[in-house]
């Protein structure tokens, strides 16, 4: 998912130092797209796949997404879960990530179901939302106030939680729990990050002059920063292992982070 957006950053520090790996974005070094999904009351079962988006308009340009077959032998909660003990990491719900959003593409309108699952298997149960739009991307919202305290290491997705007469295709993306603060979106030109992914030499440039500019490790330690950097910076990041990095940059009062991969 590349696109800058507000982000309340302490927050978002915070769901990389407790472990939550999100925004689960299935982008090469992202988080998602080598996680074990694995399908359930769909007849067959056919896997989840990653694939090119198959249409990168709207809300999501991401280059790379999630699709779900729901089938019509299937049950109506066919759905895919990851691995207890990995991919999304153990975690606490609390008030930095009781949203959970997912966007979607599909071609008609259903419930979709998140479920959250302990250790142990046990579950509050799923929360259902059902889409709005078909045929296009669209972002869908769960509350999980309700699951405050509790701690989990699984996550489970119900794209298509009805009964079906064919077989349906579902695409899903972003998942990713209360890192935004705010919907307000930055414009695309805000920050602008190349290569990326990047090997030797990052370039940032904005479009209007910087307070301030900072790179972080996933985890949240700092790595690099610059105060009054003027249009921009280029880092050399090619000592820096593979992975992902967190790019914090104060423009016109407003914190704009975003992030690239490093290979």
């Amino acid at each position: 998912m590349k696109k800058s957006l507000l982000f309340s950053f302490s927050a978002l520090l915070t769901l990389f130092a407790t472990g939550q790996n999100v925004p689960v974005d299935f982008e090469p070094g992202g988080f998602g797209a080598t996680w074990t999904w694995t399908v359930f009351e769909n007849a067959t079962n056919p896997a989840v796949e990653i694939i090119a988006n198959p249409d990168p308009t709207g809300i999501n340009t991401s280059a790379t997404v999630a699709k779900f077959t729901a089938l019509q032998g299937g049950q109506p909660y066919a759905g895919c879960e990851t691995m207890h003990g990995a991919d999304i990491g153990m975690f606490t719900i609390n008030d930095n990530n009781k949203i959970i959003k997912i966007m979607v593409w599909k071609s008609v309108i259903s419930d979709v179901g998140i479920k959250l699952v302990r250790a142990d298997n046990w579950s509050l149960g799923e929360i259902k939302v059902a889409n709005t739009m078909v045929n296009q991307w669209e972002e869908l919202t769960f509350d999980f106030s309700a699951h405050l305290g509790n701690v989990y290491d699984q996550i489970v997705v119900f794209p298509d939680f009805t009964s079906r007469a064919a077989d349906r295709i579902i695409y899903f993306d972003n998942i990713f729990g209360g890192v935004v603060s705010s919907v307000a979106e930055v414009a695309p030109s805000a920050l602008k990050m190349f290569p990326n992914p990047v090997k030797e030499e990052l370039t940032l440039q904005a479009d209007q002059p910087l307070e301030s500019l900072a790179i972080y490790s996933a985890a949240g330690a700092l790595l690099w920063n610059q105060a009054r950097p003027g249009y921009g910076a280029t880092v050399d990041v090619s000592l820096w292992p593979r992975g992902m990095y967190l790019t914090k940059a104060s423009i016109n009062g407003q914190v704009v982070v975003s992030k690239f991969v490093k290979n």
